[in-house]
């Protein structure tokens, strides 16, 4: 088991070593700091897997939009594809490099039995930075630009994919030992759109991360898949799929293709929540997918208010869990 965003603001560990160095994007390219930051819940918890602290923003960072992450408000960045074009960026591909590092570090300070994760975010979801220069409730921009001009953000999409090859690389060259594609924003999109914006830009990442490097697991994660993780999970090529948490795990047992591997999918907010239930939920989940490999995880992030005793009961319950 690990848990998305398990090095973070919930930690107390993390508030006081952000507070010493500063933004987040100082933490990010500060490698001691970030793989102490990756490190700290595997101290704390002896999850499994450290997963590497950085942002899937370093990706249009290094196409070489700026970046910023303001207080309050999260990232922005400039200038927005929605009204500029893909060629005026100047490339700054020296922004990967401090983050490999990080993996390099944290690697070597694992024990064994003790997994290295890399990260990269889905094209579809970075793009959905790029083009609006900030996160929305809807991806009303990107979807319309889609729409009105698929010629201009295939050029994008494309352009992303190929960065997000070449770190994924990079991040299993220094030590990461599965990488995972975070598709946050896949549920804003028609089922004809999922599959040109998120199916085929995935399946192109798959197969080249593969053709360079056959023997790293990848894991796909299409938040908001619902029926159609499915056909994520047969024509992208990745070798596990991730469940959000309104995936109901006893369809996704039922559905997925045999013997595949998933992760997820208990709910941030019960976690936060806590109390009987979370036990309950925890058996649900382990229940659901106890006749495949199945890595225990959260639907998403871990919340920042998660009570520390929260988590601490969550590990008992999934430590303490026999097969029916």
């Amino acid at each position: 088991m690990w848990l998305m965003r398990q090095a973070g603001r919930y930690l107390p560990e993390y508030r006081a070593l952000r507070a010493e160095k500063g933004g987040f994007l100082a933490l990010v390219y500060d490698t001691d700091a970030a793989a102490e930051i990756t490190l700290q819940p595997l101290r704390r918890f002896r999850f499994d897997g450290a997963i590497l602290f950085s942002d899937i923003l370093i990706v249009p960072y290094a196409m070489g939009q700026d970046l910023e992450f303001l207080a309050g408000e999260g990232p922005r960045l400039s200038p927005r594809l929605v009204d500029h074009a893909l060629d005026s960026l100047a490339a700054v591909p020296e922004r990967l490099s401090p983050i490999y590092e990080t993996v390099a570090k944290v690697r070597a300070a694992l024990s064994a039995g003790e997994t290295m994760l890399g990260f990269a975010g889905s094209a579809w979801t970075v793009a959905t930075y790029m083009v609006a220069g900030e996160g929305s409730r809807d991806h009303h921009e990107t979807r319309a630009m889609a729409y009105r001009d698929p010629a201009a953000f295939q050029a994008i999409i494309d352009a992303i994919v190929g960065v997000t090859v070449e770190y994924l690389s990079g991040q299993i060259v220094a030590g990461a030992e599965a990488v995972q594609l975070f598709d946050s924003w896949a549920g804003s999109l028609s089922p004809a759109q999922f599959e040109r914006w998120v199916i085929a830009p995935n399946a192109a990442i798959a197969s080249a991360v593969k053709a360079r490097h056959p023997d790293t697991p990848i894991i796909g994660f299409p938040k908001g898949a619902g029926e159609k993780l499915a056909a994520y999970a047969r024509e992208t090529g990745v070798d596990a799929v991730g469940v959000d948490e309104t995936i109901d795990p006893v369809w996704a047992a039922a559905t997925l293709p045999a013997a595949m591997p998933v992760q997820g999918n208990l709910d941030p907010l019960l976690l936060l929540s806590g109390g009987p239930e979370l036990d309950v939920q925890v058996g649900r989940v382990l229940d659901a997918f106890a006749d495949r490999p199945h890595v225990f995880n959260l639907g998403h992030g871990i919340g920042q208010h998660t009570p520390i005793a929260h988590v601490e009961q969550l590990i008992a319950a999934v430590r303490g869990w026999q097969r029916p």
